[in-house]
């Protein structure tokens, strides 16, 4: 007990004594030499205490900062997003089962008995959650095999939203009205998944019904024309739009007065010691293909086409195709359905309704 600890050695026997003997030894003690033990185990117990205390928010402290730190350290590395976020709440989570650990031992409580108890616990406890370690693979295949990373515009099993995290055992996705869904990683790791930002160019298409008798060259031409004038639309070849974009965001970039050459250049340890760094923001290369691969494919004709899809009932049916960043594409695509329905008319196109010829057979 705590009170026999302050009793000199020498009148403690040499074999641990039983309760019994404790509470004897106890009676047997005089008053004076049992208010000192007792008032004596109370501030150690309290010195031990304040310590514990101590060290808890300093720990804590030291976690914070060190979680910064590995943030910072991702940041430059240009280290995927969403393993920097899964690896820093696993790093977060070990450091504080430690500190627990630590602050426990402080306390005069065997460290060795509490990892062995928590141990057994976690076998019991990891059968009894076998979905939540399910959920932990699937987080580890996610971030391995990339389905999707974090910033993509997903469809899963009936949601859709865009990756804002990407847990140890769960997946948050934002919707367009800001709603978040947290999705586990078990099933994403397994199921069908849509990925909208997995390719940087992208077709849309519109469909157009014109009316029986009018040209179909002529709203061909009248289309063609509306798609042609916008410059977000690829011209013939994506590979030759992804280098124009490219070329005028590095022109952007110079005329705002970032160099992004110059922003690759790291200074020598003299400069890197005396000059103070801001803290950077929290973003990730959320990079696509790798451009060498892209420049060994093949090219592809891209240029806007008009097609005949349908003989419907009441029109004929056509539809216009186009390729458009990723990043342009529903803003093109409202822009032109726009155009279309103000522009076709002027070319002598008519847009058909729904009708019915009934002919009726006299006597």
């Amino acid at each position: 007990m705590i009170f026999l600890q302050n009793i000199a050695p020498a009148a403690l026997p040499d074999s641990v004594p039983s309760v019994k003997e404790e509470l004897g030894m106890l009676k047997s003690m005089p008053v004076d030499e049992l208010l000192n033990a007792v008032v004596s185990g109370l501030v150690k117990l309290a010195i031990n205490l304040a310590i514990a205390i101590l060290v808890f928010y300093v720990g804590r402290f030291i976690i914070n900062r060190l979680h910064r730190l590995l943030t910072s350290i991702f940041i430059r590395r240009h280290i995927d997003q969403s393993l920097g976020t899964f690896l820093l709440s696993l790093v977060s989570m070990l450091l504080y089962f430690i500190l627990i650990v630590t602050v426990i031992g402080i306390l005069g409580i065997e460290t060795s008995s509490f990892i062995a108890i928590f141990a057994s616990a976690g076998v019991a406890i990891g059968m009894a959650l076998s979905g939540t370690l399910q959920n932990f693979a699937g987080g580890v295949l996610i971030l391995l095999l990339k389905p999707y990373r974090v910033g993509d515009y997903i469809e899963t099993q009936g949601y859709a939203g865009t990756v804002k995290e990407i847990q140890i055992f769960h997946t948050i996705i934002n919707t367009f009205d800001n709603k978040s869904l947290i999705l586990p990683n078990g099933s994403l790791s397994t199921g069908n998944i849509s990925n909208w930002n997995r390719e940087d160019y992208r077709r849309v298409d519109w469909p157009v019904s014109i009316s029986y008798g009018d040209s179909v060259d002529t709203a061909r031409n009248a289309i063609l024309e509306i798609l042609r004038s916008d410059s977000r639309i690829v011209k013939q070849y994506v590979e030759d739009a992804r280098m124009e974009r490219a070329a005028k965001e590095e022109e952007k970039a110079v005329e705002e007065g970032s160099d992004p050459a110059a922003a690759d250049k790291k200074p020598g340890w003299l400069g890197r010691i005396f000059t103070k760094k801001k803290r950077p923001e929290v973003i990730w290369a959320n990079a696509s293909i790798d451009p060498k691969i892209i420049a060994k494919l093949p090219k592809v004709d891209r240029s806007p086409s008009i097609v005949v899809t349908e003989l419907a009932d009441s029109s004929v049916n056509l539809k216009a195709r186009a390729w458009v960043h990723r990043d342009d594409y529903w803003s093109v695509f409202y822009q032109i359905n726009e155009r279309i329905y103000t522009e076709l008319p002027a070319s002598g196109v008519s847009f058909p309704f729904p009708q019915m010829d009934v002919h009726l057979d006299r006597p």
